[in-house]
């Protein structure tokens, strides 16, 4: 792990465990994916960005568990599992969909599944 990496856990280091599972997972499954930290995301890159995680609350409060993050990914089409906290389109074709974490358990097939349809769409395969 990067010192941005690290940085970026700042006051929120009860997700770093999130953090570890979901990216071991990711480099497993994604060899070519590489990160990028930013302000308010870290990214992962295949040709282009696939995937992100965040500190966005994107249930309510009550909702939330205590220590979270949001997996953010694209895919060509809406996901409809209840897993989606939010999917938005933001170009025909494309879409953004939101996931909240709150266990290492919920990297899992699914949400792995999906990571991996970004990834292979960034990086123009199909």
């Amino acid at each position: 792990m990067t010192l941005d990496e690290i940085m970026f856990f700042e006051g929120h280091s009860a997700a770093l465990p999130l953090y570890e599972k979901l990216k071991g997972r990711i480099l497993a499954e994604v060899p070519e994916a590489r990160t990028e930290v930013r302000k308010t995301q870290i990214s992962f890159f295949a040709k282009h960005m696939f995937a992100a995680v965040s500190f966005t609350p994107v249930r309510r409060a009550a909702a939330r568990p205590d220590s979270f993050l949001t997996v953010t990914f694209g895919l060509r089409c809406r996901s409809t599992s209840p897993r989606i906290d939010a999917a938005v389109e933001p170009c025909p074709g494309r879409w953004t969909h939101h996931v909240m974490i709150g266990s290492p358990e919920e990297v899992d097939a699914e949400l792995m599944g999906w990571i991996r349809e970004a990834a292979a769409s960034a990086s123009g395969k199909r």
